[in-house]
């Protein structure tokens, strides 16, 4: 089951478990670009990276439409229908 955690900012954190790690990577990987300047650089060079040390896993590259508001249902449904596992960052 692929649970998907929405960072977005809360004056009072609600406190949540965090989702089990799998004890090995296979299948599909998602990047999720937030669309913050050069983010689209960080997840450029860590997907090279990623492609190195994983080889057997499938690299899948996402993006927000915009950094200031939660992905859209229909995007985090894709991911979820297409991957296993979501790595989105940010960076300015």
């Amino acid at each position: 089951m692929t649970q998907i955690i929405d960072p977005t900012d809360e004056r009072a954190p609600i406190r949540r478990a965090l989702a089990p790690r799998p004890a090995a990577l296979a299948g599909t990987l998602a990047l999720l670009d937030i669309s913050k300047p050069r983010g689209d650089v960080f997840l450029a060079r860590l997907s090279e990276r990623l492609r190195e040390r994983l080889p057997g896993v499938a690299i899948k590259s996402y993006r927000k439409p915009t950094y200031t508001k939660p992905a859209p249902d229909a995007l985090r449904q894709q991911i979820a229908a297409e991957a296993g596992f979501v790595i989105e960052a940010l960076a300015d």
